[in-house]
Formats: structure tokens, sequence, C-alpha cells
């Protein structure tokens, strides 16, 4: 049987933690506050606890998590190359609500489902999050609800919808605003001597708005009137199989 630890208690905080991070260890799912929603996460590089997460939440493998990692530096880790207009995002918006897609580094060993060979990844703000991250590495984060539903903003919203398929839950009250990270795609980022050429193309409007975005990139941000005409002839999923809910 799961457990709720209630995080604003600092006895519940160290048993949590520690639960947690065993779960994770055992390839088990936890849930865990983020600065937007609740999510439901698992080891990133075990493909059997990412698989247990998208069987929990009713997700297939054309429906990849994003990952969340506990510092900056790790980002360079996990994409392929981090172009400067994408570090200008990073320092701007991390930790914080963006969730960036990127072209995978090749190296890596996992399995995040029908990625298309990019990943997405996001700092959440929080110090149970960034506190747990630092300790497990990154997580394969979805937000913590069965597909369809609602997100949960509290781990009680949480347990309803997840129940036994999680091994512990981490409250920490109710989320901050509820709305979702917003999610950019890099991946058309490419470098020619020193000038960048392509489009950070925003995926899905969440709590970094447009106008801030616009402020980091400049003309480097895809124009809105060319999203609302593509957005007519295509679905709503991006390129790296990301659907446009469900994730924190």
């Amino acid at each position: 049987m799961s457990t709720i630890f209630d995080c604003r208690d600092e006895a519940q905080l160290l048993a949590g933690m520690r639960n947690a991070r065993q779960a994770i260890g055992r390839g088990e799912l936890i849930v865990m506050p983020t600065d937007t929603v609740y999510g439901v996460a698992a080891d990133a590089f075990s493909p059997a606890a990412v698989q247990r997460l998208l069987d929990a939440k009713g997700r297939g493998r054309d429906q990849p998590p994003p990952v969340l990692i506990g510092s900056k530096d790790t980002l360079a880790a996990l994409a392929e190359s981090v172009p400067e207009p994408v570090q200008r995002l990073v320092d701007a918006f991390w930790p914080g609500g963006l969730t960036i897609v990127l072209p995978a580094q090749p190296s890596l060993v996992w399995d995040l489902g029908e990625t298309l060979g990019t990943v997405a990844v996001r700092m959440p703000e929080g110090h149970v999050a960034l506190e747990l991250l630092a300790e497990t590495g990154p997580l394969a984060v979805s937000s913590a609800n069965l597909t369809g539903k609602d997100a949960a903003i509290s781990a009680l919203d949480a347990e309803k919808m997840l129940g036994d398929s999680v091994a512990v839950y981490l409250a920490d009250g109710m989320s901050k605003n509820g709305i979702a990270s917003t999610i950019v795609d890099a991946t058309s980022l490419i470098r020619r001597g020193d000038d960048e050429t392509g489009l950070v193309r925003i995926l899905r409007h969440g709590v970094v708005t447009r106008e801030q975005l616009h402020e980091v990139l400049g003309d480097l941000l895809e124009p809105e009137e060319t999203q609302e005409s593509d957005e007519g002839q295509e679905s709503h999923e991006d390129h790296s199989g990301e659907q446009q809910d469900g994730n924190p």
C-alpha cells in the first residue's frame, strides 16, 4: 500500500525523501510536487520504470514523458548540444515553467518511448523537487493523473487517480498555480559559423508567456501567425512524440 508524506512537516519530509529515493532505486513510481502541477516520476534510465509510468497513466510509447533535472548543467549531458539561444532560455526561465525539446545525446542508454531522437527537459522550482532530483538524477516525469483527466494539483488528487500504482506520494500543499509548463521545440536551431539559424516553436502555451519568450529570443521565436497556419494542418503531437497535455 502506498504512503502519502506531508513534506511541510520536517519529520515526514525526511522519511518521505528517503522512501522516494528507495522507490526510484527499485524502479517504482513516486508522485512529487513541482512548481506547475504534481508529477508522477520514474528513473529516466530504467526502461521498465518508464513503461510502468506510461501504463499507470494509460499512455502509449508515442507519448514519451519529459525529463526533469535538478541542475542547469545537466542539460548538456542529456542534449546533443545546447545552442546559445537555448542557453539564454535556460538562464532566463530555469528553474521554472519552461520545457525545452532538443536533440538527445546519442550516447545515452535509455528508452523514454518513441522520441524520434529528441528529449524534452525542464528544471523545476521547489525545494522538494530539486532536493529529490539532486539525489536521484534525472527523472522521467508526467503529470500525476490518468490520461484525459485534469492534472493533479494536490497529492490527494493524484492518489485518487493513480492509487497503488505509485509507491510513494510526496505532498507539499496545493500547486502554486496549477498551470502546466510551456513547451518549446528548439530542435531546428543550427549553428553555422557565428550565427544561429532556425526558429524556436511553441508547442504548448503554459506558465511562461509568448511575450516573455520573445523578450529573450527576439526574431528566433517563430511568428504566431506561422504557428496558427501550421496548426490547421498538423496534429496535436509534436515531432518528438510528446502530447501537448499531460506533462508538468
